[in-house]
């Protein structure tokens, strides 16, 4: 669905006529093939990291440096920098690009004065955003955007938005919607967990629905659209190369699990980083890992199987110990419902563990859920299925409110 935006809004939708045959084209690839015309008007500065190439896995930024009249004069480097060399919760520091000489600016977690203040000192009059995201509310990229988007909006700068697929396709909403107060770097607006849009679409509804109280104005956004994206494509049917979005992202199948069990980044368990299987191998000594699957295998959970494993995670929670807990394997995709399936683990887990269960007293739980009812829910022993059924009205008015920022059927 192409059609008109919140003021100050430009977008950029070639015809579908060449789809079928080419396979998805990204916004950057569209762009390149018009010559670029919305980047020649004067220096810009592009947030990316090694999400951002072309089809042949040529980073962008290499491209546009190599290309005449395209005056690319900084780059900007979300959670894990713009090259990816960190890891999670980091950043690459302030420095000189080797391959283009180019400076590269930290913006990970940067907002409002500190990132307005970072794009005025870059010398540029426009930012271009064009990473590749997997579809859920706490993976960090997507606040990036937004903070962007204010910024841009406060310093009269133009944003240009380089569509991506959603990996995991762009049909389903899913899990809480952010409720006030429960605003953070892994949260910056009112939109479910698994929110089922592109980047660009979310620029959209970010740019006329929150950023004017924030910046008193929308941006001036651009998004480049897709040609050949649809919404019911998973990101292994559009003919583009997967390259990890961050270090404990390594394939679709982990994108696929992990609007759910990231979940579990608010509790005392491991989530597998490190591993070759992260946010599919999931406990830890609080946990009896024979049992939590037993207890599982009896819910008969749509679309998945479980397994007990060991595994040693390599970072974060339990780093270096040797760990018996589960697998989560997913069977059926289309049937699979990663938020409903971590809450039944969830729910499951806390009836097993030892105390305490919650990291922090809970807060990084309640912040990733968005509310700070789920959890008392799962504490009091509320079945799953009646706090998923809950959060139906929220989405309902969610899938209204986002069908007009969408732009593909």
């Amino acid at each position: 669905m192409a059609g008109s935006s919140a003021t100050g809004l430009a977008t950029l939708l070639p015809g579908a006529a060449e789809a079928a045959q080419k396979g998805v084209l990204t916004g950057f690839d569209l762009a390149r093939r018009q010559g670029f015309p919305m980047l020649r008007h004067g220096p810009f500065g592009l947030i990316a990291n090694p999400t951002s190439v072309d089809a042949t896995g040529v980073h962008i930024a290499d491209i546009l440096h190599e290309t005449a009249g395209v005056p690319l004069a900084a780059m900007f480097g979300p959670e894990h920098g713009f090259r990816g060399s960190a890891q999670a919760g980091k950043s690459e520091a302030r420095s000189r690009d080797a391959r283009t000489g180019l400076p590269v600016f930290d913006i990970y977690a940067k907002s409002g004065d500190a990132l307005t203040a970072i794009f005025r000192a870059a010398g540029i009059g426009c930012v271009v955003f064009d990473i590749q995201d997997v579809g859920v509310r706490f993976y960090t990229y997507i606040s990036t955007l937004f903070d962007s988007l204010v910024a841009c909006a406060r310093l009269g700068y133009e944003m240009i938005v380089l569509d991506r697929p959603n990996p995991i396709t762009g049909l389903d909403c899913a899990g809480p919607v952010m409720q006030p107060g429960y605003e953070s770097f892994i949260g910056r607006a009112a939109i479910p967990i698994r929110h089922g849009m592109t980047v660009g679409e979310l620029a959209r509804l970010f740019n006329a629905a929150f950023v004017p109280a924030l910046a008193g104005r929308p941006a001036r956004l651009r998004v480049v659209g897709m040609q050949g994206w649809s919404r019911d494509m998973w990101y292994d049917r559009t003919g583009l190369i997967w390259v990890p979005p961050s270090p404990n992202m390594p394939s679709l199948e982990t994108a696929i699990v992990y609007p759910g069990t990231c979940l579990f980044e608010g509790t005392t368990l491991s989530v597998g980083r490190g591993t070759t299987m992260p946010f599919a191998y999931l406990g830890g000594p609080e946990v009896d890992g024979a049992a939590w699957v037993a207890a599982l295998r009896r819910r008969a959970l749509p679309g998945c199987v479980f397994r007990e494993t060991y595994f040693t995670p390599g970072f974060s929670r339990h780093a270096g110990e040797t760990i018996m807990g589960l697998e989560l394997i997913v069977t059926d995709r289309q049937a699979f419902a990663p938020i409903p399936t971590a809450l039944t683990m969830l729910s499951d887990a806390l009836r097993l563990a030892g105390k305490p269960f919650w990291s922090d007293g809970g807060r990084t739980f309640d912040l990733l859920a968005g509310d700070g009812d789920t959890r008392a829910m799962l504490e009091r022993g509320v079945a799953p299925e009646r706090i998923v059924a809950g959060w139906q009205p929220a989405l309902d008015r969610f899938r209204a409110r986002r069908s007009g920022y969408l732009l593909y059927s």
